[in-house]
C-alpha cells in the first residue's frame, strides 16, 4: 500500500481543527507540527481576520512599489518602439534621454523588460560566431580615411523593377552618404553616384569594396573603369578577399538596418523605394544611436573632406627613377624590345616601371602598383 502524500495545505487545515478543539496549546502545535510558535500564530491569525483562504499561499510581491515604472512612461516607452521598430532598449534609452533630459528613463534593461512584456521583442537567430578581421580598419582613425561602397542585394518593386542600392558610408563615423536605388550595378550610373557624394563631401583617402562589377574586374590588379577613376583622383581602391565579407562589417551591419527598416513591404516603383532610401539615410544619420559611437549618431562624428572633388583628374606623374611606358590600344606596353601585354582598360594611359631586382620591375599607374614585369619569363604578374 503506498504512502498517503500530505499537502501543506491540509496540514493547515488539520492545525486550525486541533487549535479549535482546545486540546492543544499553541506551545504543542509548534512541536506536533515541527514549527516555529510564531507561524503557528501566523496560520491561526489569517484564520481568524480570511477564513480558509487566509491558509493559502499568498504573493511575496510588496504591496507598495515606490521605484515601479509609471504607466505614463511606460506607454512613451511603448510608443517610441512602434515608430522605431527595429531598434533595442539601448537605442531607445538613449533615444529618450537625448530628447527628453528632464525625465528620470528607466534603465535600458528595465525597458527591455516592458517591450518584451507588451511582445515587442523578437528572438534573434543564433548564430556561430566569427573572430572579427580587423585589417581593412587598421588606419582607418578620423571620417574620410576609407570609404565603404557595395549594391545591396537587388529586390523587386510593386511594377516588377529591379531596385539596386548602391550604397557608400564612412568606416570612422559610420556616416551614411549615398544610399541610391539604381536599375543595375554599371559604370556610368555608379560613377554619376559618386560624382554626387565627392562634390558634396569631398574625397577620401580610399575606398573598400568587395571584388564585384563595377568596383573589380578580372583584369590586372582586378582594375574596373570605376577603381581607375578613382586612382586618378588620388584614391586607393582597396577590396576585401572573395567570400569574406566580414572584412566590411560595418558595412554590411549598416545593410542589416537597411533591409529592416526599408524593405519590410515592397514599394510600388523605384521612385517610392528612394523615398524609403532619402528618409532611412536622415534618420540613421542623425536620429538612430550606435554602440560603437558611444550610443552617439554617426553626425555628431563626420566631417567633410578637406580634399575636395577636381572634375578633370591629373594625368600621371612618375619620379624620375621610373621608366615611364605607354600602353597602346590593344592593351600592351614595349619594354627592353619585347612586347607585354597589361589592360585594355589603360589605353593611351602611361605606366611606370620600377626596377627592384635585376629580373624584376614593378609596374605603377599613379602611385598605384599593379603588377610585376618578369623579363627573363617574358610575363607580368598581377599584383
Amino acid at each position: 500500500m503506498p504512502w498517503k502524500r500530505v499537502e501543506p495545505m491540509d496540514q493547515k487545515v488539520q492545525l486550525i481543527a486541533d487549535w479549535q478543539s482546545e486540546n492543544f496549546s499553541k506551545t504543542d502545535l509548534s512541536k506536533k507540527y515541527d514549527i516555529s510558535r510564531k507561524t503557528v500564530d501566523k496560520w491561526i491569525n489569517r484564520y481568524s481576520t480570511q477564513g480558509i483562504d487566509g491558509l493559502k499561499d499568498q504573493s511575496k510581491a510588496p504591496i507598495n512599489r515606490p521605484h515601479a515604472t509609471s504607466e505614463r512612461i511606460v506607454k512613451r516607452i511603448i510608443a517610441h518602439k512602434l515608430k522605431n521598430r527595429y531598434r533595442g532598449p539601448r537605442k531607445i534609452y538613449h533615444q529618450l534621454t537625448k530628447k527628453y533630459p528632464d525625465i528620470g528613463w528607466p534603465v535600458p534593461s528595465t525597458i527591455g523588460y516592458w517591450l518584451k512584456k507588451h511582445g515587442l521583442v523578437t528572438q534573434r537567430k543564433k548564430r556561430s560566431r566569427v573572430a572579427p578581421f580587423n585589417e581593412p580598419f587598421i588606419d582607418c582613425q578620423s571620417p574620410n580615411d576609407v570609404w565603404s561602397a557595395d549594391y545591396k542585394g537587388q529586390f523587386t518593386t510593386k511594377n516588377n523593377r529591379k531596385c539596386y542600392p548602391l550604397t557608400i558610408s564612412d568606416n570612422f563615423s559610420r556616416y551614411l552618404i549615398k544610399c541610391h536605388g539604381l536599375l543595375g550595378p554599371r559604370y556610368r550610373e555608379s560613377r554619376l553616384i559618386f560624382e554626387k557624394a565627392f562634390r558634396e563631401y569631398g574625397l577620401p583617402d580610399a575606398i573598400l569594396t568587395d571584388n564585384g562589377t563595377p568596383f573589380a574586374s578580372s583584369s590586372v590588379a582586378g582594375l574596373s573603369r570605376l577603381s581607375i577613376w578613382w586612382i586618378q583622383l588620388g584614391i586607393i581602391p582597396e577590396r576585401i578577399e572573395k567570400g569574406c565579407p566580414q572584412q566590411n562589417g560595418r558595412h554590411e551591419r549598416m545593410h542589416r538596418t537597411l533591409k529592416y527598416e526599408t524593405l519590410d513591404t515592397k514599394a510600388k516603383n523605384i521612385k517610392e523605394q528612394q523615398q524609403r532610401f532619402d528618409l532611412f539615410q536622415i534618420d540613421y544619420n542623425n536620429n538612430r544611436p550606435h554602440e560603437a559611437l558611444g550610443q552617439n549618431t554617426p553626425s555628431d562624428y563626420y566631417q567633410k573632406s578637406k580634399r575636395s572633388y577636381v572634375e578633370r583628374a591629373r594625368k600621371p606623374a612618375y619620379d624620375y627613377d621610373l621608366c615611364v611606358r605607354q600602353v597602346r590600344n590593344n592593351g600592351e606596353i614595349r619594354f627592353k624590345g619585347q612586347m607585354y601585354f597589361l589592360t585594355n582598360l589603360l589605353d593611351d594611359q602611361p605606366v611606370g616601371l620600377k626596377q627592384i631586382d635585376e629580373d624584376s620591375w614593378d609596374i605603377y599607374y599613379h602611385f598605384f602598383p599593379i603588377a610585376t614585369l618578369n623579363v627573363r619569363k617574358n610575363k607580368i604578374f598581377s599584383k
